[in-house]
């Protein structure tokens, strides 16, 4: 009898063709680890900067088998060792080297960095060694051995090291490299600080030998009475039970490992998270030797003609832009209390939504962000013109998208994943973003595509969207700045829009620059008022763009960017910010916020 009654409450699948564990398509980095137990390996790092990496070439230019990796000590008085970490500089990580040592403000090269720790070992767990981001290039090695190497500045990887870990005590050595390469992604043209450094916290994280690596939780698409998903278990065997439970709902159901995947689908019908009310459920994975829990939210996005609709009903996306730039001190954002900041300005300019550009944010915020109910863009850095004809290139930008998504793809929050910023037009551009767009889609079918479109159309009376890359993407980024670039501000509230696709357009990026408490005429460049007329021509464009379904503008605080040398203004700052690094409000900021509070509600 309760076996039946089991079967009524809770409606399984478990489809005869599972996937693998290798056909998810994502990579193979553990899924929240917040909820796993962990050495956090933060704090002071010795480092040794080394322009030339002596420490890892010798005067051939060839690989060295005793570079600084191996932390060697004298062992008598006649010994050559030109290195030592336990008298050189050190380094906060997680944090970035140009904001906290003077000399290295514009450093682009090398820095080693070493960490002793201690670890107990236990025959019956596994240890993975976790960064969370490090930028850009990442050689890793463990006691003296490397252990793998890591390309892309802001998403997380890992290595299992259970077998290279010793009893007592350990150390680890990362050599981190931020040369800009044309080759990258970015590439070596990018208007924001190509911060170097460990930048993000680095963890050891210990699971059980059979455990929980992966999963994915959500809504099918159009769907919001199912709720389904997977589970990925590595070191079991098939038949070995999972079992998946909501508490608040209710729901538990006992689903079984094939071929490293348990699939499972419930039918309940949850409250649906939206910026009002962000609601998420506790949600309990267990094996027989492994739990996992994570709060996950459920929504539906879509599109129908220009409209985005959030569960069903029509949205209009208020937004603002944002850069992982670190208030008031400047430099990365490292803890959770700057991500707050950022995030509480956002909501006092009435903001439901924000565009975290351009390259994936930490994964505090994203979480952070989805508590307080905003609606995010997440973002890889295809920026400007990297080398499309580029197979590495390509790869590179490939693993990046996959990274972001597979640490992100249960964040309720993310409605939309973006693929470029203002790539100029080719055949190869748009082969090169197509090809991103269907990898997105094969990884996630249940969020939106888009990509901010380089359309200016300065001059003209009306400017016609038809970049062909508009016909991929689900939702069309437009970026534009009128007033500031071209065009005189009294032009901007006379500019008409047209569109080539029957598709919602969100305003990626619009605005221009001001120095906090530089003041004069509303015509001179560069003074709060300036700015301020800038955004108000520009509101005027938008109110009668009726496509229009959502805007972001540039940007919610000044940032550091080495392209903006100008004395006495720019002093190496960005300054279209809204607010200033020191987190003084610009009076643009409040024509931005009567906007929102009054309109579109």
């Amino acid at each position: 009898m309760k076996l039946i009654k089991s079967i009524l409450i809770v409606f399984v699948i478990i489809l005869n063709t599972p996937l693998t564990a290798q056909e998810t398509g994502f990579s193979d980095l553990l899924q929240n680890i917040d909820s796993r137990e962990k050495i956090e390996l933060n704090g002071m790092w010795d480092i040794i900067v080394d322009p030339l990496e002596n420490g890892y070439y010798n005067h051939r230019l060839q690989v060295k088998d005793d570079g600084y990796f191996k932390n060697k000590k004298m062992e008598s008085p006649s010994d050559l060792i030109e290195y030592n970490f336990d008298t050189s500089s050190q380094l906060m990580v997680p944090g970035d080297w140009n904001t906290q040592m003077d000399k290295l403000y514009y450093y682009e090269g090398t820095v080693w960095y070493k960490k002793d720790f201690n670890y107990t070992i236990d025959s019956n767990e596994l240890a993975f060694l976790y960064f969370e981001a490090v930028n850009y290039e990442a050689i890793v090695y463990l006691n003296g051995e490397r252990i793998g190497s890591h390309v892309g500045g802001y998403t997380p990887f890992q290595f299992e090291v259970t077998d290279k870990l010793k009893e007592g005590n350990n150390f680890v050595v990362v050599k981190v490299d931020n040369k800009r390469k044309k080759e990258n992604v970015p590439t070596v043209n990018q208007d924001w600080w190509n911060y170097g450094g460990i930048t993000r916290s680095v963890h050891l994280v210990k699971t059980p030998i059979s455990h929980i690596a992966d999963y994915s939780i959500q809504l099918p698409k159009g769907n919001t009475k199912t709720i389904e998903g997977w589970v990925s278990v590595k070191n079991g065997k098939d038949g070995d039970a999972v079992n998946v439970s909501i508490p608040e709902l209710k729901k538990n159901v006992n689903t079984v490992v094939q071929n490293g995947i348990a699939k499972f689908s419930m039918k309940t019908k949850p409250v649906l998270w939206e910026p009002e009310n962000p609601k998420t459920y506790e949600v309990i994975l267990k094996t027989a030797t492994d739990k996992i829990t994570d709060q996950i939210g459920f929504r539906t996005i879509e599109t129908k003609g220009t409209k985005i609709l959030l569960n069903g009903k029509d949205i209009f996306l208020k937004g603002i832009s944002i850069h992982e730039e670190a208030p008031f001190k400047t430099g990365r954002v490292v803890s959770k209390e700057e991500c707050k900041i950022l995030l509480d300005w956002a909501k006092e300019l009435g903001c439901n939504f924000i565009r975290l550009a351009h390259y994936p944010h930490s994964e505090t915020m994203v979480r952070e962000a989805e508590k307080m109910g905003f609606i995010i863009w997440s973002e890889i850095p295809v920026y400007w013109t990297i080398q499309f004809e580029n197979k590495d290139t390509y790869a590179n930008a490939k693993n990046q998208l996959t990274e972001m998504i597979s640490r992100d793809k249960n964040r309720a929050a993310i409605v939309l994943w973006s693929m470029a910023n203002e790539t100029p037009e080719s055949e190869a551009r748009l082969s090169f973003i197509e090809n991103l767009v269907e990898q997105a889609r094969e990884l996630d079918n249940t969020r939106l595509i888009t990509a901010a479109l380089d359309t200016q159309g300065y001059g003209k009376d009306e400017n016609l969207i038809e970049d062909p890359l508009g016909k991929a993407v689900d939702v069309i980024g437009i970026n534009n700045y009128c007033g500031w670039y071209a065009g005189s501000t009294e032009s901007c509230s006379k500019l008409k829009w047209a569109s080539t696709y029957n598709k919602p357009m969100i305003m990626s990026e619009v605005g221009g620059g001001a120095l906090y408490g530089l003041h004069g005429e509303k015509n001179e460049r560069w003074t709060e008022e300036y700015q301020a007329e800038v955004y108000r021509t520009n509101i005027e464009m938008m109110r009668n763009i009726d496509f229009l379904a959502g805007l972001s503008p540039w940007i919610l605080m000044d940032f550091r960017s080495s392209r903006r040398p100008l004395k006495r203004i720019q002093d190496d700052f960005n300054r279209k910010g809204l607010i200033s690094e020191q987190g003084m409000k610009k009076q643009a900021f409040f024509i931005l916020r009567d906007y929102y509070l009054n309109e579109n509600n």
